[in-house]
């Protein structure tokens, strides 16, 4: 069990899928799953979302186990909001570079350094990164919250520096952002997006704002991971070029079996797609065993989760007012 997972070869000749629905009854247990996870995930999940989508849930779910089929910072947020659950993941080693991107000793000399500003999080951190904050925001609600602040706000937004650049240009703000950025979302080529647009005129570009400037310049629309599923229903277009990560292209093909939906390559000229490969160290097996043992499970020191649920806590009270 030391590699993060419970490494043990499910028996053979089980039917895994209803094994998970089992022991999930079994042990009044929920499975929550990201956008982003393999197909097979998402499709024997009682609940796929996005990051604002999955707190929401966390904190409102009465099941005593929480299975959080995402990378570990969902699994930390869960935890933050239900502490009395058990929450696990199917493996620990899924991480996130952009959460990597923002060590909380360099992130806490750098807040020092701006006493009188109000410190804005992206929900991909660390349970202490939110604990040095004032208000998480999620893609989904970024925009809300920080309309929700005083046009005069001196704002410390991070780690998301493409993020943080496109609220800035949105909102008519001038943050200071951390220098961080997402792996999967960096290595979007713009180059490749401009072929498949002259392949496919037809096809509009979706793009997630944790996107590099000149990409976003290039999208027909820019928005969370909901955000452009929705837009992918409504839109009466019959052809995508989805600048995100490609788990999310399962549910659009699920709402719009009729539409094409491509997935924007990155700079790798070998890749056909961009998979964030921490979401895709989950598996059905992991699960199973996650289930069947009860790990590994997430746990948050006390001190700090008494301090992260706090911003937490606001940015769900304003995506509420919101509507979100």
């Amino acid at each position: 069990m030391k590699s993060g997972f419970v490494n043990e070869e499910v028996p053979t000749g089980i039917d895994i899928k209803k094994e998970i629905v089992r022991l999930k009854e079994e042990k009044d247990a929920i499975i929550m799953a990201h956008f982003y996870q393999t197909n097979e995930i998402q499709d024997i999940a009682d609940f796929v979302g996005d990051s604002l989508a999955l707190a929401q849930k966390a904190a409102k779910t009465d099941s005593k186990i929480i299975v959080l089929a995402g990378v570990h910072f969902m699994g930390e947020t869960a935890k933050i909001l239900s502490p009395e659950k058990t929450v696990l993941v199917p493996d620990l080693n899924a991480g996130c570079s952009l959460a990597d991107s923002c060590p909380p000793d360099e992130f806490k000399s750098f807040v020092d350094k701006h006493p009188d500003y109000t410190v804005l999080t992206y929900v991909n951190t660390t349970a202490k990164i939110k604990a040095l904050s004032d208000i998480v925001v999620t893609s989904t609600n970024a925009k809300n919250i920080v309309d929700s602040l005083p046009k005069n706000e001196k704002i410390i937004f991070g780690p998301d520096r493409n993020l943080g650049n496109y609220l800035n240009s949105i909102s008519g703000r001038e943050m200071v952002l951390w220098d961080g950025a997402c792996h999967v979302h960096e290595k979007f080529s713009v180059e490749k997006i401009v072929e498949l647009k002259e392949q496919h005129p037809e096809a509009l570009v979706l793009a997630h704002p944790e996107c590099k400037k000149p990409l976003l310049l290039l999208a027909d629309f820019v928005g969370s991971t909901a955000a452009l599923l929705n837009y992918s229903i409504k839109s009466d277009a019959k052809k995508f070029i989805v600048a995100t990560e490609s788990g999310i292209i399962h549910q659009m093909q699920m709402e719009s079996n009729d539409k094409v939906f491509i997935p924007a390559p990155p700079n790798d000229s070998t890749c056909a797609c961009n998979d964030c490969e921490y979401m895709k160290l989950n598996s059905l097996e992991k699960l199973y065993n996650a289930l069947k043992y009860e790990w590994p499970s997430i746990e948050v020191d006390e001190t700090i989760r008494l301090d992260a649920v706090k911003p937490i806590n606001r940015m769900l009270d304003i995506s509420h007012k919101a509507g979100l």
